[in-house]
């Protein structure tokens, strides 16, 4: 209603409401910034306010009332979706350097936890309540570990890594060894004889994991200037899933083995474990190449937050425009970077300097027509546009059409 009254103040009965003033509302919604969050609306909060005028719309054309539209102006489709989470894995280089201070560490139970996050693809809670006769072998002798009922509700057999293997046998013989105790455990609902005891109580997920892996991730250099870790232990996890696709592992083994309860949240990780999708991601961002755009300086800089750089490494090759790319994330609205290329989302790269001459061209060519037909506020349009690609080129150190 406040927007209808600013917006179009000769509508005066919710029956002169039609599909195009709903699709400008629509195309206006997004651009409204929260007096809350001082932020764009998010896409749950936009699409709880079109659900409920379709919902009107709907109820009260089957109620017939008078001075309504008296018909559904709005369907599902309108609403947003929801943005799609995908998993990060940790790249190769940070791996190798957190194994190798996982290694280290002097707590070894603190170690054999983050042993088997790295090499089981159990949860965390699934970990920390792993009992004494949770490690046999299989018939060929590998070992195997018995993962106790969790999030899946389900108990599950895996086979584990043999230097996993080893730290957790030497945990369960240490813990036999103490005699600490059969305790009972609230989510099987049996007694149990845990292996991470220590001083007679079930250590804590802080202490089997939050300082550890803070420890872990320090001596690998994976801390930013504040000395807060970049990377989170559940990432292991994620990493373990991605291996396994690239690995050439079936679903079915995959679901088995992290204690997916469906296919598809297992068929997420083949999204992003594509080679040829994450060596086009790291040549045109990781490996140095020349970038320009209002986004340019925060990821040079390392500014962008998680969530932005998640969303990058999955659907940068997603979001290619004519002159670059869109950082845009799916809650922050509809794009803005093809109209617009001062928009902050907007990124570009060495590679479209091509594009991006042939369309200062052609700027300069509908500046000239814009003349010849008088239409002055095209030509200081074009000449905007000009501008700005100018200024994109020299970023990129080169020059203009010759």
């Amino acid at each position: 209603m406040n927007w209808l009254g600013r917006e179009h103040p000769h509508i005066t009965s919710l029956g002169d409401l039609d599909r195009t003033l709903v699709e400008d509302y629509l195309r206006w919604l997004p651009t409204y910034v929260s007096q809350t969050t001082g932020q764009p609306l998010q896409a749950t909060t936009r699409k709880h306010e079109i659900n409920a005028i379709g919902t009107f719309c709907r109820d009260t054309g089957i109620w017939g009332w008078e001075d309504v539209p008296g018909r559904p102006l709005l369907t599902s489709r309108d609403a947003p979706r929801n943005p799609e989470t995908i998993p990060r894995y940790v790249p190769q280089h940070e791996l190798d350097a957190l194994m190798e201070a996982i290694n280290g560490l002097t707590d070894p139970l603190q170690r054999t936890a983050l042993l088997l996050l790295c090499w089981s693809g159990a949860r965390r809670d699934e970990i920390r309540r792993l009992t004494c006769s949770s490690l046999d072998t299989y018939a060929s002798g590998h070992p195997r570990l018995r993962v106790p009922v969790g999030k899946g509700h389900t108990e599950r057999l895996i086979p584990l890594h043999p230097d996993a293997a080893a730290a957790l046998q030497e945990a369960i013989e240490k813990a036999k060894t103490r005699k600490a105790g059969i305790r009972h455990d609230p989510t099987t609902g049996r007694l149990e004889e845990h292996v991470f005891v220590r001083k007679g109580r079930l250590l804590s997920s802080a202490t089997l994991f939050d300082d550890a892996f803070d420890k872990a991730s320090t001596a690998a250099g994976l801390v930013d200037n504040d000395g807060t870790r970049t990377v989170s232990a559940h990432r292991l996890r994620h990493t373990l899933g991605t291996q396994l696709v690239e690995g050439g592992a079936r679903i079915q083994t995959i679901m088995t083995i992290l204690g997916h309860k469906s296919a598809s949240m297992s068929m997420i990780y083949s999204r992003i474990s594509d080679p040829e999708v994450r060596k086009q991601y790291e040549d045109a961002l990781a490996s140095g190449h020349r970038i320009a755009g209002p986004a340019a300086e925060a990821l040079m800089n390392g500014r962008l937050d998680d969530q932005s750089i998640h969303w990058l490494q999955t659907n940068f090759l997603k979001t290619e425009l004519e002159l670059g790319h869109c950082l845009r994330l799916p809650a922050e609205g509809p794009c803005e970077c093809e109209l617009m290329l001062s928009c902050p989302k907007f990124l570009t790269t060495s590679e479209y300097a091509p594009r991006l001459q042939a369309r200062l061209q052609r700027e300069e060519e509908l500046v000239i027509d814009a003349e010849v037909r008088g239409w002055p506020r095209e030509v200081e349009r074009h000449r905007a546009t000009q501008r700005r690609i100018t200024q994109l080129l020299r970023d990129l150190n080169e020059s203009g059409p010759n």
